[in-house]
């Protein structure tokens, strides 16, 4: 089977690293890529399992040697998705999950028309803003950055495959889970198989030629 590449933004405050962890809980055919960023680590966060915590000038390293596929800047941080881990994983035939914004998805898209994209929200603005300041990571400032970006979000959210409404995670995870079966199934991800078919019919047809003759 052809590797599935599943693109997955929403607004800060959408639980998306709720549900994706959730997921990946469930199943373990599934590679969570972990992006690069120049944000400093907070409290919780472990280096390598979260995010890959680097300078700005290694950040600049990785995007001038090619080593990422997309880009981005959030809230005055860059974020980027290392290239390799990714294209190795999906040669495999195995499916990348990535977490990133609207901006990096649209690079994702242009240089890999095969991903799938997933916008990620809450039914309200007002939710997602409320979920964000109960987090308190964050002072008010960073608070604000992210709620602009937050709506610059929304702004792209018809150029997504789906949407998916998180204002109950259960509901949320079990559809993202849809998703995936779904377009793993997809006839245009499962060639060998119908190839495979094709091949038996040819060993079929010539096993009947013979006993014809004969």
């Amino acid at each position: 089977m052809a590797g599935l590449l599943l693109v997955v933004s929403g607004p800060s405050g959408a639980g998306k690293s709720t549900v994706l962890n959730a997921v990946m809980k469930k199943r373990d055919d599934l590679f969570f890529s972990v992006s690069a960023t120049t944000r400093p680590p907070r409290p919780e966060e472990v280096d390598g399992r979260d995010y890959f915590f680097v300078t700005s000038d290694e950040f600049c390293a990785m995007q001038e040697n090619g080593k990422l596929l997309e880009v981005g800047t959030f809230a005055g941080y860059w974020y980027g998705t290392p290239r390799a881990a990714v294209l190795e994983r999906l040669n495999r035939g195995e499916t990348v999950v990535l977490d990133i914004e609207s901006a990096g998805a649209a690079q994702v898209k242009e240089s890999m028309p095969d991903s799938v994209s997933i916008f990620l929200t809450p039914s309200t603005e007002d939710e997602a803003e409320r979920r964000l300041r109960k987090r308190g990571t964050e002072d008010e400032e960073k608070i604000t950055k992210r709620l602009t970006a937050s709506r610059r979000e929304y702004s792209h959210i018809d150029q997504y495959h789906y949407i998916l409404v998180n204002d109950n995670l259960l509901e949320a995870v079990e559809k993202l889970e849809a998703i995936i079966l779904a377009e793993c199934a997809k006839t245009e991800r499962n060639k060998n198989l119908f190839q495979n078919y094709r091949e038996c019919e040819k060993i079929g047809g010539n096993h009947n030629a013979v006993t014809v003759n004969q």
